[in-house]
C-alpha cells in the first residue's frame, strides 16, 4: 500500500498516527483526573503528611483491593501528566533508594477538597456526563438547526436546564464559586491598581457575590451591588459595603462608577455582548468619577501562537463554548470590535490571571 502523497517516510507516517491516536484517547486524561478527585487521592497524600507508598495509598482508599494493581496503573498516568511525583523512601519516610513514594505537585494541592483555591468542583462540573455528552452530538448540530449542541442533546438551554435540574444548578454553582475565590485572591494580590478610586461598582452576574466581598472586604470604602437572577440572589443578606439586586442585565445595570463582569461576555453572541456593553456604558456614564470604567475578567486568545500550551486552553475553552452555549473566546481584535460598536473609546488589556486577562474598557 502506496503512502499518502504528503507523507515522505515511514517514519512521518507513524508520527501521524500517534498524533492521531494522542488526540483520540486524550480523553482519558480528563477522566483519570476525574477519577483521582472523586477517589480523594491527592487529599490522602496530603494527609499522610511525607510521601506515600502504593500499598499506603491502598490501604486508605475505599476501594476494592484487589484493584491495586490498576492503582497503580492510574498513578502512573497522572504521575506522566504531572499530577503527582515519584520519589524513593525508606521506611522511616526518608529519601533514599528503597521504595518509591508518591508526593502531590502544584497543580494536585488545587485538587484539595480543603484548599481555600481548590479547583475540584470546578473539574468536576466541567466533566460532568451533562455537559461532555453534548460533544457527542457536535456532528449532528452542524446540520441542525439549535443553537447548540447542548440543545441538541438536552432538548434545552443550559440556562433552561440549570433551573428545572436543581442538583445540576448546585454542582454548576459550586464549579463558578470556586474559580471566583481563585479569581478574586489573584485580583486583590496582582490586581489592586484597577479598583484604586471606585467608589462603587456593580458585578454582573456576581452569583452568590464572593468576588465582590473579596473586593470591599480589600476596598472598605467601595460599595457594591450584585446583579443577578432574581432566584440566584433572593434570600441573600449583604452589609453595608455589599448588596444584592435581582434583574436582567439586559434591560438594566444598576448606576455605578464601574461595572465588573466575570466570565461573562463569552456565554453570549456578539450582538448580545454589545447589546450587554450598552448596558454598562449606560450605568457608568452618570458617574463623576474619573476612574469610571468597565472591568472585564475574560480570556483574550493569542492566536499567534507563542505560547502553544496556553493557546491551546484557550482554544479548548471556546469550543466548549460553542458546544454548550451561543458564545465565544475573542481575540484582542475580536474584543475591540464589541468595544467600539458598544461606543466605548479605549480599552487596557492586562494579562495577569494566566490564561484570562483583565479588559479595562473605558467610555
Amino acid at each position: 500500500m502506496a503512502l499518502p502523497n504528503d507523507i515522505e517516510s515511514t517514519s512521518e507516517l507513524l508520527d501521524a498516527q500517534a498524533h492521531v491516536w494522542n488526540h483520540i484517547f486524550n480523553f482519558i486524561n480528563s477522566m483519570s483526573l476525574k477519577c483521582a478527585i472523586q477517589l480523594g487521592i491527592p487529599d490522602i497524600i496530603h494527609k499522610h503528611n511525607r510521601p506515600i507508598t502504593l500499598s499506603q495509598l491502598v490501604n486508605a482508599l475505599p476501594i476494592n483491593k484487589l484493584k491495586s494493581q490498576c492503582l497503580d496503573r492510574l498513578m502512573r498516568i497522572l504521575t506522566h501528566s504531572k499530577f503527582f511525583v515519584k520519589v524513593k523512601i525508606s521506611e522511616d519516610g526518608n529519601v533514599n533508594e528503597d521504595e518509591d513514594g508518591y508526593c502531590l505537585t502544584p497543580a494536585s494541592r488545587l485538587l484539595l477538597r480543603d484548599e481555600p483555591l481548590s479547583v475540584a468542583p470546578f473539574a468536576l462540573a466541567m466533566l460532568d456526563p451533562i455537559l461532555l455528552d453534548p460533544f457527542n452530538h457536535a456532528s449532528e448540530w452542524f446540520q441542525n438547526d439549535h443553537s447548540t449542541a447542548f440543545v441538541t442533546k438536552h432538548g434545552r438551554t443550559i440556562w433552561e436546564y440549570l433551573g428545572i435540574e436543581e442538583w445540576w444548578n448546585g454542582l454548576f454553582n459550586e464549579g463558578m464559586a470556586s474559580d471566583a475565590r481563585f479569581v478574586v485572591s489573584v485580583l486583590i494580590k496582582e490586581c489592586k491598581q484597577v479598583f484604586e478610586g471606585l467608589k462603587s461598582m456593580v458585578d454582573v452576574g456576581g452569583g452568590t457575590g464572593l468576588v465582590a466581598k473579596g473586593i470591599v472586604d480589600a476596598f472598605p470604602d467601595m460599595k457594591c451591588v450584585v446583579l443577578e437572577l432574581p432566584h440566584v440572589v433572593a434570600g441573600l443578606e449583604g452589609d453595608k459595603n455589599l448588596s444584592y439586586v435581582g434583574g436582567d442585565m439586559f434591560e438594566s445595570i444598576p448606576h455605578a462608577d464601574a461595572v465588573f463582569l466575570k466570565w461573562i461576555f463569552h456565554d453570549w453572541t456578539d450582538e448580545d455582548s454589545i447589546k450587554l456593553l450598552k448596558r454598562c456604558k449606560e450605568a457608568i456614564i452618570s458617574s463623576d468619577n474619573n476612574c469610571r470604567k468597565v472591568i472585564i475578567v475574560e480570556m483574550v486568545v493569542n492566536d499567534q501562537k507563542h505560547d502553544y500550551a496556553a493557546t491551546e486552553t484557550q482554544l479548548l475553552f471556546d469550543m466548549l463554548m460553542m458546544i454548550e452555549v451561543t458564545g465565544k473566546e475573542r481575540t484582542e481584535k475580536e474584543w475591540a470590535k464589541l468595544f467600539f460598536a458598544a461606543s466605548f473609546t479605549n480599552y487596557k488589556i492586562t494579562p495577569v490571571l494566566g490564561l484570562r486577562s483583565v479588559i479595562e474598557v473605558f467610555p
